[in-house]
């Protein structure tokens, strides 16, 4: 039987809690730590690149316990949570000297991949830096790059999991809600594009985007264990028209409602977005809508 307990898609049932009471039970000594690895392995609950999904278990875990249905054994430290305790990436100085030209005159770019690697603080020190978002982690699973020009970095953008509802995005890739919730893994959202605001090279910001859309689904493989295809993205239409995804050959799919994905109001609390897509394969539908 379902119980009043969901989280992150997942809805609590009563044979659920009876195998984690059984679990804890078993394992008196154990840290919820330990727990929640012996129930992601239990219950197969893994990403498809086969890591375990255990912050999402464990949130499971506190909400189950938070609600009555279970007894955690008590905590025996409590860490620093860096997704609510997170600094400022470190300022990293760089070459700011104007750049002042052609697309041909600062080819061939070099496209690079950052997470997890030396250049990660680099990418994180200039999105927080330049971007008018500023810096925030990604959520999900997520790539973050860098784009080079004659060894000095000129572009920023970052990809990540997208978020799990858009209106006008669903109605175009004709998916249900039942399928959008099994395939959603199958799409991701371009969250940060940067050009450095002393790079002043026309047509640039276009031929970026044309050139990462070949590039991403090769190291999405490569990293997760899963193809994507398609991409979507949030245009701010009070700064920005757009103009260079457009000219990229991405689709302009619609407007967001502008009220957030946990709205209880039904009434507006944020700008309004432009929302962009771009299919990656051309049976990218069939993929999406595949049960």
């Amino acid at each position: 039987m379902k119980l009043d307990v969901k989280y992150r898609g997942r809805i609590a049932t009563t044979e659920d809690v009876a195998f984690i009471k059984e679990l804890i039970e078993k394992n008196p000594n154990d840290s919820r730590y330990s727990l929640s690895k012996k129930l992601c392995k239990a219950w197969n609950w893994v990403q498809l690149n086969g890591a375990l999904r255990d912050m999402v278990c464990r949130g499971f875990l506190l909400k189950l316990d938070r609600a009555g249905y279970i007894k955690l054994p008590p905590r025996r430290i409590v860490p620093d949570n860096p997704l609510v305790n997170r600094k400022n990436p470190e300022k990293v100085e760089i070459d700011q000297s104007p750049i002042h030209k052609k697309l041909s005159e600062i080819q061939p770019l070099c496209i690079q991949q950052v997470r997890r690697t030396s250049l990660e603080k680099l990418y994180n020190s200039l999105i927080f830096q330049y971007h008018y978002l500023g810096y925030s982690h990604p959520v999900g699973e997520h790539l973050k790059y860098l784009v080079f020009a004659d060894g000095r970095v000129i572009a920023c953008l970052a990809f990540c999991s997208s978020p799990r509802h858009i209106g006008c995005r669903d109605k175009f890739i004709g998916w249900s809600a039942e399928v959008r919730k099994k395939n959603l893994h199958l799409i991701v959202y371009n969250t940060r594009y940067l050009i450095l605001p002393w790079v002043h090279v026309p047509y640039l910001a276009s031929h970026i985007l044309g050139r990462i859309v070949r590039i991403i689904p090769l190291d999405w493989i490569r990293i997760y264990n899963h193809p994507i295809y398609f991409i979507d993205t949030f245009i701010d239409t009070e700064r920005y028209k757009g103009t260079c995804y457009r000219a990229s050959n991405w689709i302009y799919l619609g407007k967001t409602t502008g009220r957030g994905k946990d709205d209880q109001t039904h009434r507006q609390n944020r700008s309004i977005k432009a929302v962009w897509g771009y299919p990656l394969s051309r049976n990218f539908r069939e993929a999406l809508q595949h049960e």
